[in-house]
């Protein structure tokens, strides 16, 4: 064996050790690692943010939005509604995007008439109480809030079709109004399942 081809071989042995260590350390080691960490320090989000009902059975995440319709599609009155969504046919996680229509785009218009005008029919207020985000998609999709704005104009006709007092209905919304992030990053939000499962266990 030549000089050279001694040389190409540790130069490949070399190789293939450092690759084998390397994926140990960072494929392997670094994967648990993390994993480890996040299942110690943060277990609830590590596991997806999974939502249970008062049965312990799960309902749905904290972090993914979700409709409150009936068979047909038609939203139930006795549930706050999300907002709009643009990923697949509502909240699909496989297919997170917003509709990518630009603000003077002619179909975007159009819908957002025609959705300002059903929510304002559906919750009994004036057209132009109805809040942006109760007729525009968030860029995701996905987005499990609503603003504190969008939940008052519903908690009326969620408080009578559960047949209690509308002042009960807003203080569980304001109980679970969450003020922004860090105190001034975004805006305060309200997570509409967490609200509803509360609104299902406060009514019994």
């Amino acid at each position: 064996m030549n000089t050279h081809t001694r040389g190409v071989g540790r130069t490949l042995g070399v190789a293939a050790r450092t690759m084998t260590l390397l994926t140990l350390l960072l494929g392997l080691g670094y994967t648990f690692a993390i994993t480890g960490i996040g299942q110690l320090a943060l277990p609830a989000q590590a596991n997806g943010s999974i939502v249970t009902d008062r049965d312990g059975d799960p309902v749905g995440s904290a972090l993914i939005g979700q409709r409150f319709t009936d068979a047909d599609g038609d939203p139930l009155p006795q549930y706050f509604q999300p907002r709009p969504s643009a990923a697949g046919d509502g909240y699909d996680g496989g297919a997170s995007s917003g509709s990518n229509y630009g603000p003077e785009n002619e179909d975007l218009i159009a819908a957002i008439a025609d959705r300002r005008i059903q929510v304002a029919e559906f919750n009994g207020v004036a057209v132009d109480d109805v809040p942006a985000d109760a007729v525009t998609a968030s860029s995701s999709g996905l987005d499990p809030h609503i603003s504190p704005e969008y939940a008052e104009i519903q908690v009326r006709r969620v408080a009578e079709a559960r047949g209690v007092a509308p002042e009960k209905v807003r203080e569980l919304v304001a109980d679970h109004t969450r003020g922004p992030d860090a105190g001034y990053l975004g805006e305060p939000t309200v997570n509409v399942l967490e609200l509803n499962l509360a609104a299902d266990d406060w009514e019994d």
